[in-house]
């Protein structure tokens, strides 16, 4: 029993010998995986300190945006042409169109175009932070460590924004914008930008306390060309961005019958644009 027991074993033995050593000459063989964020060092810190001054909050300045919506428009296509005018239509008559009511991410370019939130820019190693109180998931990732665009990336609501210095001049490029994303001159004024948005911007300051984002937008599935407009905002020491939730206006405090503290829900007319009553 004990010789034939050994005469089957040893076959079997070789060949998860030999399957483990090819295991390990796939392994070897395997190229190593590039690390995407290494550790910081010190002289990475350093060179942060050398970064302009972009600290405290940042205010939009929605006065200049509504003017520029109807001086400088996109150049619409011919195709979203006749829906535009008849949203500002809507707009002008007291009757705007509700176009962000589900609660998804502005988006870009909307992010930038449509801000009327404050925002803070953080600095770190490698990568500029964009945070904004709107909506609770208002932030953008701009990688500065020299990585290019993934080849494979797969598209967001944000895109993949890469950047780089030039000199006190942060310029982005942005790809790989969902289609779905609204393409939004102003909050009653917006279309889906149907694909391919390439987004390119240069910020820097154009004061001691005034950030101005230049953009270069092709969407050439709603645009017959480039469009090129500015966004202005002014820096505020005295307070601090707080927490914004989506659609928390859509509810109402309230208690359960077990005495829980729970929020209700506002009935809301059929267009979504106007409250009913409340509860």
């Amino acid at each position: 029993m004990k010789t034939t027991h050994f005469g089957l074993a040893a076959p079997l033995l070789g060949m998860v010998l030999l399957g483990m050593g090819s295991a390990v000459l796939a392994a070897d063989a395997a190229p190593e995986k590039k690390v995407l964020n290494p550790p910081h060092t010190a002289a990475d810190y350093a060179a942060v300190g050398k970064l302009p001054d972009w600290s405290g909050i940042w205010i939009p300045d929605q006065r200049d945006q509504n003017r520029q919506a109807r001086s400088n428009p996109p150049p619409w296509n011919a195709k979203v042409k006749p829906r535009i005018d008849e949203l500002f239509k809507a707009l002008d008559t007291g009757q705007p169109k509700l176009m962000f009511d589900n609660c998804m991410p502005e988006a870009m370019p909307a992010w930038m175009l449509i801000n009327h939130n404050a925002m803070e820019v953080l600095f770190t190693p490698g990568r500029v932070t964009l945070l904004g109180e709107s909506d609770s998931n208002r932030l953008r990732r701009i990688y500065t460590d020299g990585r290019p665009h993934p080849e494979d990336v797969y598209p967001t609501f944000h895109g993949h924004s890469i950047g780089h210095w030039e000199g006190e001049t942060l310029v982005v490029d942005t790809i790989s914008i969902r289609p779905q994303t609204l393409f939004a001159v102003l909050e009653a004024v917006a279309v889906p930008n149907n694909g391919d948005v390439h987004v390119k911007e240069r910020i820097h300051l154009a004061g001691k306390d005034t950030l101005h984002v230049e953009l270069e937008i092709e969407a050439p599935n709603v645009l017959t060309g480039p469009w090129k407009t500015t966004r202005i905002f002014t820096r505020e020491r005295r307070y601090d961005i707080v927490e914004g939730i989506c659609i928390e206006g859509d509810f109402t405090e309230s208690t359960d019958k077990d005495g829980n503290s729970i929020f209700v829900r506002i009935p809301k007319s059929e267009d979504g644009t106007v409250y009913v009553k409340k509860p």
